[in-house]
C-alpha cells in the first residue's frame, strides 16, 4: 500500500518562468474559432434580443400613453374650473336664470362643434 498520489489530478510543473514572475497564469495559445457560435445560436439571440426590445418598445409606448392621459385630464379639469369661474362671475352682474340659460345655450354649441 503505497501513498502513491494519482498523477492526473496533480497540475504538472513546467519549470521556472524566465521572469521570475511564477504567480502569473501561463498563456494559452490563441485561437479565434473557440468562440465562434453557430449560425442557429446567432440567429436565436437575435430573436430574443428583438423580443427584449419589442417588450421595451411597449412598455415606453404605454408610460407615454398614460402620460398624455395625465396630461388631458389636468387641461381638462383646468378648463371646467376656468368655465366654472367665468359663470360665476356672469352671475354677480345677471339674474341666475338668466346665467342658466347661457349655460344650457353654450353647452349645446359646444356639443355641436365638436
Amino acid at each position: 500500500m503505497s501513498s502513491a498520489i494519482p498523477t492526473s489530478s496533480v497540475n504538472p510543473v513546467k519549470g521556472m518562468r524566465k521572469n521570475g514572475k511564477n504567480w502569473h497564469d501561463s498563456k494559452k495559445p490563441f485561437r479565434p474559432t473557440s468562440g465562434l457560435t453557430s449560425y442557429e445560436k446567432r440567429l436565436e439571440a437575435r430573436k430574443r434580443q428583438e423580443a427584449v426590445k419589442e417588450h421595451e418598445r411597449e412598455l415606453r409606448e404605454e408610460k407615454e400613453a398614460e402620460r398624455k392621459a395625465q396630461i388631458q385630464k389636468i387641461k381638462d379639469r383646468r378648463a371646467a374650473k376656468e368655465e366654472k369661474e367665468r359663470y360665476e362671475k356672469m352671475a354677480e352682474k345677471m339674474h341666475r336664470k338668466r346665467v342658466e340659460r347661457l349655460k344650457r345655450r353654450e353647452k349645446r354649441n359646444k356639443l355641436l362643434h365638436s
